[in-house]
């Protein structure tokens, strides 16, 4: 079970957000806590009257809405009614919310069973619930008691790591004869070429650096360069070529660039439908923790299964940035997922500039992008398709579709 708690200023914005959904038919409003009433015999105005009556104790709490999302694995059965509240409720007991009102949303709009629950931090007698690391603390430690007392898929089971399937050569052996060269080498090769998916040398030489091979056409005026010729050498720990270079063609697989390039193509659509995970697990992690530094986000992203090859010129300056989906096998140039993952646009959404200016702010329930705003909904997607890697979904509500302007015929004026 993953637990997501989010807070904001208006709980009028997240109530009319679940009932929507309940309108629609992709939600259903499925129990409540410490309501007067039963659920069904509640109107709309009357559940948010509830929640609108207690916040005038304290009108002096900003942030008093509470906006929490707790999503179960794809496997986990007979999640009935019934198991839903009594994990609802338990949760909101462990956490500090047991005496709050609050409305539990059963969606239905997503790859996983999960629940919105709606609630406020003023209490009865006025007093404000202190959210300070509550995700952190409360929350992780009711996570794990719940998944053990109702028997549910553990989130930490579900964290990808990279595959350990294949083993970085040892370049001291190699200078010491210890191991033959080309038959490390091809190791490697066999191990990579055929099973991620690269465009361009370049990415996939981002994986084959992971274990110390690098692919090499030579400089550009180069005979071997002209002649489309390629070979593979070594990398020592500081990245620098030891041993004599191999030809692509003296490989059995023949790993020549006609072939790789046969493999650039192909692999142009082929990842296409891996590019939202990617782009997801980067935009979840700097809207869960906006003060992540690039370090941080290397080593999280690495938990999920993604390295972030992080490129530097001799000065220190980074001017590049590629990511390798070892769950999906994809390598993805960060430019290639657009200018804000590329090492620039990255750097600024870290803070590393003076005209930085914050893309994630949480307020409301909602993150701001850009200036435009991405619903809870869409975090909800955001979150799906990070726990599921190489799931395809294309399927976007039609609110958060961007709205495109119809263009104008030929002839047609403004004034038609």
């Amino acid at each position: 079970m993953v637990a997501v708690i989010n807070t904001g200023h208006s709980i009028r914005g997240i109530f009319i957000y679940n009932e929507n959904k309940v309108s629609q038919g992709t939600a259903v409003c499925i129990g409540e806590g410490n309501y007067p009433i039963d659920i069904e015999k509640m109107s709309e105005n009357f559940k948010l009257g509830v929640f609108l009556k207690q916040l005038q104790l304290n009108e002096n709490v900003k942030r008093s809405a509470v906006h929490i999302s707790l999503n179960f694995d794809r496997s986990d059965k007979d999640l009935s009614k019934e198991k839903l509240m009594q994990i609802a409720s338990s949760y909101m007991e462990k956490i500090g919310f047991g005496a709050q009102p609050y409305l539990v949303y059963q969606h239905h709009d997503a790859g996983h069973p999960h629940l919105h629950i709606a609630a406020i931090n003023v209490r009865a007698d006025g007093s404000r619930i202190n959210m300070h690391n509550i995700g952190r603390n409360q929350s992780e430690t009711a996570r794990k008691e719940l998944e053990i007392s109702f028997n549910l898929v553990r989130a930490d089971s579900r964290k990808k790591q990279s595959p350990a399937l294949i083993n970085a050569i040892d370049a001291e052996k190699i200078k010491y004869g210890a191991i033959d060269s080309k038959r490390a080498i091809g190791s490697v090769l066999s191990a990579v070429i055929p099973h991620y998916k690269y465009t361009t040398l370049g990415e996939l030489n981002s994986v084959l650096n992971l274990y110390n091979v690098k692919a090499e056409r030579g400089k550009e005026n180069s005979k071997m360069f002209q002649n489309k010729g390629l070979i593979y050498q070594i990398l020592d720990e500081s990245k620098k070529t030891v041993g004599v270079p191999i030809k692509a063609s003296s490989f059995y697989s023949k790993p020549t660039l006609s072939r790789l390039e046969i493999n650039f193509a192909a692999s142009k659509t082929s990842r296409m439908i891996n590019m939202k995970r990617t782009r997801n697990a980067v935009d979840l992690l700097l809207l869960k923790y906006p003060s992540i530094t690039l370090s941080q986000l290397e080593t999280r992203l690495a938990n999920q299964g993604i390295t972030a090859v992080v490129r530097k010129n001799e000065q220190g300056f980074i001017y590049g940035m590629t990511y390798i989906d070892h769950n999906t096998r994809c390598v993805f140039n960060g430019s290639s997922l657009g200018p804000e993952y590329a090492a620039k646009g990255l750097l600024q959404r870290l803070g590393h500039s003076s005209h930085y200016e914050k893309q994630y702010t949480v307020a409301d329930g909602t993150a701001q992008k850009h200036g435009s705003f991405i619903s809870a909904g869409e975090v909800q997607r955001i979150i799906d398709e990070v726990l599921y890697a190489g799931t395809p979904s294309d399927y976007v509500p039609r609110e958060f579709k961007n709205k495109r302007k119809k263009r104008k015929r030929k002839g047609q004026s403004d004034n038609n």
